[in-house]
């Protein structure tokens, strides 16, 4: 099993999200021990975004931390321990609102794929990037 970034890297599904990860520098915080639970948008959910859009966040060390640190929740939070969980804080300091009244949902974004155990935690597909307020 591997660590949070390696299986990201490994999945060839989150380019961009780890390109990212990589321009904010916190690809060792999420090697770290955690354990983490992180929303990941796959590159679908990035190419949502207008590319002015995404290229001038990327130049933008700080908002491009706060954006990707809205998208991680500490603690290994699993598809079956967030039935009943109305919202739940992120390591930005925002909260995020879940539902699960059909699949789970994450603010707007839609989890595409849950439970991908990590060394260091879980990550969870989704296809929409989130944006703090």
């Amino acid at each position: 099993m591997q660590n949070i970034v390696e299986t990201a890297v490994a999945a060839g599904s989150f380019k961009t999200l780890v390109a990212a990860v990589q321009v904010a520098g916190l690809v060792d915080t999420l090697s770290g021990p955690g354990p983490f639970t992180v929303f990941a948008p796959s590159d679908e959910a990035f190419a949502k975004i207008p590319k002015e859009t995404l290229d001038a966040v990327l130049a933008d060390k700080a908002k491009l931390t706060d954006i990707l640190t809205y998208h991680v929740v500490a603690g290994k939070v699993m598809a079956k321990d967030v039935m009943g969980l109305t919202e739940a804080k992120t390591v930005q300091g925002g909260m995020v609102r879940i539902d699960t009244s059909a699949g789970v949902k994450i603010n707007d974004a839609t989890v595409t794929k849950a439970d991908i155990e990590c060394t260091n935690g879980v990550i969870h597909v989704i296809d929409t990037v989130l944006m703090p307020a």
